[in-house]
């Protein structure tokens, strides 16, 4: 862990002004670390909480990471609950009311408590991000959604209170990235139902082989989102060309999506599989086992 210390109570101790300026350097208005170290979110964090004179309480994305949440950067700007406005470059500062109930310690750092968290991760993040938030924090750290929603009851209508309404019932802590819960709103705001995650495959013995991100039973339809893993790694990108042969074997339909892609030709894809397959779904069974028509050039019977 990185030293991270007030430069004025360094001082206060003993540490000459001159090698406080040749060893460190500042974090935050007041807060050090030395000159060669390389800040963790931890440290940032601690960081922040000091340069608020020990009052602040930290919420948001940062509060997640220390509450176990994935996918949280290093860089990521620390969101913090404050009695006065102290703005600095890297720190994000709510002057929100907090309730003592609302508050936890963890590495004696004042954090908010879980449901908190999620309160201010639903309302402050742009929709998308904050889906991915809420989903990777109940996969950490369950938490349950009626504290949340007490706290929208509390407050009342407070910033961004309408878009943690709505996000609150959406929350799955199945996705396992950020941009599979991006991809499971899209499909969602779209007018899809609400697509199931990590849906087991049974082989022919019964036997679960493969998970699949997200889909549809009733179609056998499923959408992955594949990461820059698949570009990087052949290995794992051929055994997962295999494992999607065995998945087709077993009626299933893959959609897979990358970064690159554009929102309305994912959508169109997905669109044009899931009606397609609603559609096959729909015949009657005794017709789903004839052997297809096909008539090439003229019929010789004509």
């Amino acid at each position: 862990m990185t030293e991270v210390f007030l430069g004025t109570e360094a001082l206060g101790v003993g540490l000459p002004r001159s090698e406080l300026r040749r060893w460190y350097r500042p974090i935050f208005r007041g807060v050090y670390i030395p000159k060669n170290a390389v800040p963790t979110l931890h440290d940032r964090t601690v960081a922040a909480w000091l340069t608020s004179g020990r009052t602040g309480i930290v919420t948001g994305v940062a509060a997640s990471a220390w509450h176990g949440a994935d996918w949280v950067d290093d860089h990521e700007p620390i969101e913090i609950l404050v009695r006065e406005r102290r703005k600095q470059a890297g720190l994000l500062v709510r002057m929100d009311r907090v309730a003592d109930d609302e508050v936890t310690r963890i590495d004696g750092v004042p954090v908010a408590t879980r449901a908190r968290t999620a309160f201010d991760l639903g309302r402050y993040q742009k929709r998308a991000a904050a889906m991915g938030r809420l989903d990777a924090l109940m996969r950490a750290a369950p938490f349950e959604p009626r504290e949340v929603t007490a706290l929208t009851d509390r407050y009342g209508p407070v910033r961004g209170v309408r878009q943690l309404r709505q996000l609150l019932p959406l929350i799955d802590p199945g996705a396992e990235s950020l941009r599979e819960s991006w991809l499971r709103l899209l499909l969602i705001d779209d007018g899809f139902p609400i697509p199931e995650t990590q849906i087991p495959v049974i082989d022919d013995c019964g036997e679960p082989f493969a998970r699949l991100d997200m889909g549809w039973r009733d179609q056998q339809l499923a959408v992955e989102y594949d990461g820059d893993h698949h570009r990087t790694n052949r290995t794992a990108y051929v055994k997962d060309m295999r494992r999607l042969e065995k998945i087709g074997r077993c009626g299933w339909e893959v959609i897979r999506v990358i970064k690159e892609d554009h929102p309305a030709a994912i959508l169109a894809r997905v669109r044009e599989a899931y009606k397609r397959r609603a559609e096959i779904d729909e015949m009657p069974a005794a017709s789903r086992h004839l052997a297809p028509v096909r008539s090439f050039g003229r019929n010789e019977a004509a």
